[in-house]
């Protein structure tokens, strides 16, 4: 009997990470980034093979089964380099930093990340996903560690002097932030009218969305675009591209028409063609501006996407402790979108001839097949809903039983945020307490989990460890999804922690010369401290701080809030002005800036029908300049001094701590709040 080859295990065994683990059985000799593996690459005096992706990353599997796994690839890079693997969503101020780096020698960047750094972290040459022989104009992964250990040997002296003009480089990027928006002056509402313009001219009416192919959501566009529309009522412009964008978006492919949800982006221009793997964050921001529009028009098509988003997120992303898993492969077994797509065969087994007729009129499917040869469901023709509703039931289980993609299980700090926002917002729209105990759930697993006793947050929590150190993102999307659930619940420690967390960001995040950083004042040091202003998929940390701290000067009158967020809406004037959509989130906190945040407190129990009548008020539609606070004084100074009228529940409507009469009577605060917005 021929005896079994001996499986190769690497130090990434020891990890938490889904996507380190992946290549825990690599023959290569993986370090995970730390002191070991520099002082390694120092004692070898050898350059660093850095290697940054993600687990639900397509081409960071390409790449591992044709080059991570093939021995003759992984002897040569032992011999000749220490090789490190990142989990950029672990490490998101590394990944920063060398995407800067990459995006500064090659004009694009991308995942897998390949870069290769000196033994003291300077980087010289990058690129992102390399194949194992020379095609597409790449050469292979083989020839470009031959060539970089060649001139590691042969061109030191250029080599170093390449990384450290690229390290300055990256540095000097970083440091204008401040400066430049000092001299852009400060933002005021003349820049919301021009931003407004600029996202207009940019926007693809025909397709519904803003650029081409490949093609990502906006959420956080579509959110200052409903922020205006809710604002603003005679101007019908801002709501009419939310919803194009909004209705493109839950018609097309991007769109699981069956378990709900959206995957990351469109590999086309149409939003029919997913890239197949299904993010947290993506999820939690469509399933709150879904909620918001359904408020803003109560259109049931929007409330139907959010709970379908929510359900999706419900079932399958929330782990067994209660947070939130971070995504879904794109590929399952190594085969892009095999879970989701169809055959006109399969539909007319499962629905019979009759049904599957209207079905595949209204969901585009042909025995052709709209993509290599299989069908992407996508909504493009109309049929009777209730029978179409049990004809998706019906092939969803069958789809059930089919083999799922895989799950990365890790629970990241600042998308848990945005998932506990969501819920939050949902339970408050829709009336349902259910969704407001999801998010508590998962507030409670990270606050006793990643929170220590000083109140400093860890950035992910899985197999019982807490990894790597938070950034400001982790502080400043909990602290907002704290604020939307104590607003959902009016339980006082959701306000508390998210003050707590707030005032964590002034001790340690704040950069003197405007804004925030992206690592603390104690952080790891690095090759520069990275200090990010715009958007990517997420929030960007130092918008979303803004908009906290405004939201919090409001429930406090403390000055303090104000004049950091203020400052830091500065800093960012000119990037807001110019590239509106990749800065959307720090216009959503000018709104709230230049546009007078109204403050309503209703004294008496949250928990009384009186209570709950003006509570059914204020959420009637979207309100997105008010913050709410209900019960009685103490943790949240908003409360304090306001009495009940006549033992009942009562409403003060404010706007800078300077309020309008009480009121009991539900007509009487919807009144006094039609008048004050």
């Amino acid at each position: 009997m021929r005896p079994q080859p001996v499986r190769h295990t690497n130090r990434l065994a020891q990890e938490t990470s889904p996507y380190l683990l992946q290549h825990a059985h690599n023959p290569v000799d993986w370090y995970a980034w730390g002191g070991e593996a520099l002082a390694r690459a120092k004692e070898l005096d050898r350059p660093i093979f850095l290697s940054i992706g993600y687990a639900a990353c397509h081409w960071c599997h390409v790449m591992e089964r044709e080059s991570f796994e093939d021995m003759a690839t992984a002897q040569f890079l032992n011999e000749h380099f220490v090789a490190i693997k990142v989990d950029r969503e672990e490490r998101p101020d590394l990944d920063s930093i060398y995407m800067d780096a990459v995006q500064q020698m090659t004009r694009s960047g991308g995942w897998p990340m390949s870069v290769f750094l000196t033994p003291d972290g300077r980087p010289f040459y990058g690129g992102t996903y390399f194949p194992d022989t020379p095609r597409h104009g790449l050469p292979s992964f083989r020839q470009v560690l031959t060539g970089i250990s060649e001139a590691w040997r042969e061109q030191r002296d250029e080599v170093e002097r390449s990384g450290s003009a690229l390290t300055e480089a990256i540095a000097s990027a970083a440091r204008p932030a401040g400066a430049a928006g000092a001299a852009g002056g400060a933002l005021d509402a003349t820049d919301l009218d021009e931003a407004l313009a600029a996202v207009e001219r940019g926007f693809d009416a025909r397709t519904g969305g803003w650029g081409g192919s490949p093609k990502f959501p906006q959420p956080m566009t579509i959110e200052f675009l409903m922020r205006l529309a809710a604002t603003r009522p005679g101007d019908e412009r801002p709501l009419a591209i939310a919803r194009r964008a909004l209705d493109a978006m839950a018609a097309g492919g991007i769109h699981d028409q069956l378990g709900g949800g959206f995957a990351r982006y469109a590999t086309d221009s149409i939003w029919l063609v997913p890239h197949f793997e299904k993010m947290l964050y993506d999820n939690a921001q469509l399933a709150r501006a879904y909620v918001h529009a359904w408020q803003l028009t109560q259109d049931a098509r929007y409330r139907d996407v959010a709970l379908d988003t929510l359900t999706f997120m419900e079932r399958d992303l929330l782990t067994a402790d209660g947070g939130f898993a971070a995504s879904l492969d794109a590929d399952t077994a190594g085969v892009e979108g095999a879970t989701y797509v169809w055959s006109l065969a399969e539909i007319e087994a499962i629905l019979g001839v009759e049904a599957s007729a209207e079905f595949c009129r209204a969901y585009g499917v042909t025995a052709k097949g709209n993509w290599e040869g299989h069908n992407i469901l996508s909504r493009v023709g109309d049929g009777d809903e209730q029978r179409l509703k049990e004809s998706r039931a019906k092939l969803f289980t069958a789809r059930q039983k089919r083999p799922q993609p895989a799950r990365d299980d890790k629970v990241l700090t600042a998308w848990n945020g945005l998932a506990i926002a969501a819920f939050a917002d949902a339970a408050a729209a829709f009336a349902e307490p259910r969704f407001a105990g999801v998010a508590a759930r998962a507030a409670d697993l990270l606050l006793s989990r990643v929170r220590d006793g000083d109140g400093r947050l860890s950035r992910s929590w899985k197999d019982g460890r807490a990894v790597a150190a938070g950034t400001l993102e982790d502080y400043t999307h909990l602290a907002d999804g704290l604020l939307a659930l104590y607003q959902a619940t009016f339980d006082e420690r959701w306000f508390v922690v998210a003050r707590d967390l707030a005032d964590q960001v002034l001790a340690h995040f704040v950069d003197p010369t405007g804004g925030f950083f992206d690592t603390a004042d104690d952080h790891e040091a690095l090759i520069t401290r990275p200090k990010g202003t715009q958007d990517n998929a997420t929030p960007s940390g130092g918008a979303m701080a803004a908009e906290v701290l405004l939201r919090l000067s409001a429930f406090t009158a403390d000055d303090l809030y104000r004049t950091a967020a203020e400052s830091a809406i500065t800093g960012a004037a000119e990037y807001a002005r110019r590239y509106p959509t990749a800065v959307a989130q720090w216009l959503n906190a000018l709104t709230l800036a230049v546009g007078n945040v109204v403050e309503i407190a209703i004294a008496g129990d949250p928990a009384w029908p009186d209570a709950q009548s003006l509570l059914s008020v204020v959420r009637a539609t979207y309100r997105p300049l008010c913050v709410i606070a209900a019960g009685e004084g103490g943790a949240v100074p908003l409360l304090d001094g306001r009495p009940l009228r006549e033992g009942r529940a009562t409403a003060y409507v404010c706007r800078n701590f300077a309020c309008r009469a009480p009121v009991t009577e539900p007509a009487d605060l919807a009144a006094q709040l039609t008048s004050i917005l």
